[in-house]
C-alpha cells in the first residue's frame, strides 16, 4: 500500500477506543482523521471529512451500531466500514455486512488482523476513492548554494500540476533562508511553523487549510516567517506530516535546506527520488561524490538522481564525460541554461510553465516531470538539445540561474 489510508473511529468505550487509536499510532499507512464517542454524531463527522475508512465499534450498542452502518453505507458509499465487535454471533455478522460492512473483526483489535483487512480492502479497489496510483515523494537536494534548487522544486512542481490527475504539494523546508513563496509570488496566511504548533492535534482538515495554492495548481507550505535557532519540529513530526499529505496528493516535492539536518535526512528516507542537483564546475562535482557518499551510508543509494543544471553556461564548465568521472555515477538529466529567462521568471513570481512555455529550459522540466511521473519520455528533437552558446561581447556577465 503506497498511500496513506485516512480512518475515523467511533467507539462510546474510552478504553476500547483509546486501544484502537494506540495500536493506529504504530501503522505508518494510517492516519487517525477523527474520533467520536456518540454514534449519532459520527455520520456527519464521516460527511465532514470524507475519510477512506470508517471503524465502527458495535459492543456499546449492536442495534444502533448497524443503523449507523446502513446511514454510512448511505451517505458515504465511497467510504468503507469496518466493524469490531467482542460478539461472533452469525446473525449480528451477516446483518452488519447486510448493512454494508466490508469486514468484521474481533474486539481487541488485532494488528495482524487489522492490517489483513487492509489488503483486503485494496485489493479489492477501495477505501481510496477509487485510486490505485501510490504518492512520489521527491526531495531536491543542492550541490551548493545557488545551484538552482528552489527553481527546479517549484517549477518542477508546476510542470506536475499541468496534468489535471495529479495534485502536487510543494514543502520548503529550507527553514531559514528558503523563498520558495517568492517564486510563486505568494504572501501566505500559513507556514511550516504554524504546522508544527499544532502537530500533536494535526488532522487532515487543518493542515489542508495550511497550504497555499497557486493558480498553477500547485500548493505551497512555506518556511517560517521568523529565523529561529531550534527547528520548530522534530524528523518524526516531519514524517507525520508528510504522512498525511501523502493521504491526499500525488507528488510531494521538498526543497531542503544545505545542512543535512536532521528534518533533511527524515525527508530523504521518506522519498522515492533524491534529485542532487548540480553544475559542471570542480566544488559542485566534488560535493555530489560526498553526497553520494553520505546517502549510500545511510542505505539510499538507489533513490539518488543526479541532475545537471545550468548545460552550456560556457566554455569554463567541465565536459560532462570529465564529471561523469569524477561522480561515478550516470546522469539522470540535464538542464539548459537560460538565464535571462530564468530571472525574469523569479523577478515576476511566474512559474516557467506560465511565463515561458516555449523555452527550452521549460520544456527540459516538463519532460523531466513526465519521467518522473511515469517512467517515460518523449524523444527529444535535434532543435530542443541544448545549444552550446556562442561567445559575445560581455558574455561573461550574468551567466547562470539562480
Amino acid at each position: 500500500m503506497n498511500n496513506v489510508y485516512r480512518l475515523a473511529i467511533v467507539d462510546p468505550h474510552d478504553a476500547s477506543r483509546n486501544s484502537i487509536k494506540n495500536l493506529l499510532l504504530g501503522i505508518d499507512s494510517v492516519w487517525l482523521e477523527a474520533e467520536c464517542a456518540r454514534y449519532e454524531f459520527f455520520a456527519d463527522i464521516v460527511k465532514q471529512t470524507l475519510p477512506h475508512i470508517a471503524l465502527v465499534s458495535l459492543d456499546s450498542d449492536p442495534q444502533r451500531g448497524l443503523t449507523l452502518i446502513a446511514e454510512i453505507t448511505r451517505e458515504a458509499p465511497q467510504c468503507q466500514v469496518l466493524v469490531v465487535s467482542r460478539s461472533q454471533e452469525g446473525s449480528l455478522i451477516l446483518q452488519a455486512m447486510r448493512n454494508g460492512a466490508k469486514e468484521f473483526l474481533s474486539s481487541p483489535l488485532n494488528l495482524d488482523d487489522f492490517l489483513a483487512a487492509l489488503d483486503r480492502i485494496h485489493s479489492a479497489g477501495g477505501g481510496k476513492d477509487g485510486r490505485s496510483r501510490g504518492t512520489t515523494v521527491l526531495t531536491v537536494v543542492g550541490s551548493g548554494g545557488g545551484v538552482g534548487c528552489t527553481s527546479l522544486a517549484v517549477n518542477l512542481g508546476c510542470a506536475l500540476a499541468l496534468n489535471k490527475t495529479n495534485s502536487v504539494a510543494i514543502i520548503d523546508l529550507d527553514l531559514s533562508l528558503g523563498d520558495a513563496d517568492v517564486w510563486l509570488d505568494i504572501i501566505p496566511d500559513y507556514t511550516i511553523q504554524d504546522v508544527a504548533e499544532n502537530v500533536n492535534r494535526l488532522d487532515f482538515s487543518m493542515l489542508k487549510r495550511s497550504l497555499t495554492q497557486h493558480a498553477s495548481g500547485a500548493f505551497l507550505l512555506p518556511r517560517p516567517v521568523h529565523m529561529e535557532a531550534a527547528p520548530p519540529m522534530n524528523a518524526e513530526e516531519l514524517q507525520r506530516v508528510i504522512a498525511l499529505l501523502k493521504a491526499t496528493f500525488t507528488h510531494l516535492i521538498i526543497d531542503v535546506s544545505k545542512s543535512f539536518t536532521a528534518l533533511d535526512k527524515a525527508a530523504m528516507d521518506v522519498s522515492d527520488h533524491i534529485l542532487v542537483v548540480t553544475q559542471l564546475d570542480l566544488p559542485c562535482l566534488r560535493n555530489v561524490v560526498r553526497i553520494n557518499q553520505f546517502l549510500e551510508d545511510h542505505g539510499l543509494a538507489d533513490k539518488i538522481r543526479v541532475i545537471v543544471n545550468r548545460v552550456g553556461l560556457g566554455d569554463t564548465q567541465i565536459s560532462l564525460s570529465k564529471a561523469l568521472e569524477t561522480i561515478g555515477r550516470d546522469v539522470y538529466w540535464q538542464i539548459p541554461n537560460e538565464y535571462a529567462v530564468v530571472v525574469e521568471s523569479r523577478n515576476n513570481g511566474v512559474p516557467l510553465v506560465t511565463e515561458f512555455p516555449k523555452a527550452k529550459i521549460t520544456r527540459a522540466i516538463q519532460q523531466l516531470a513526465t519521467q518522473l511521473d511515469t517512467g517515460s519520455v518523449s524523444e527529444v528533437t535535434e532543435e530542443e538539445t541544448p545549444e552550446k552558446p556562442k561567445r559575445r561581447l560581455f558574455s561573461f556577465l550574468g551567466q547562470g540561474n539562480k
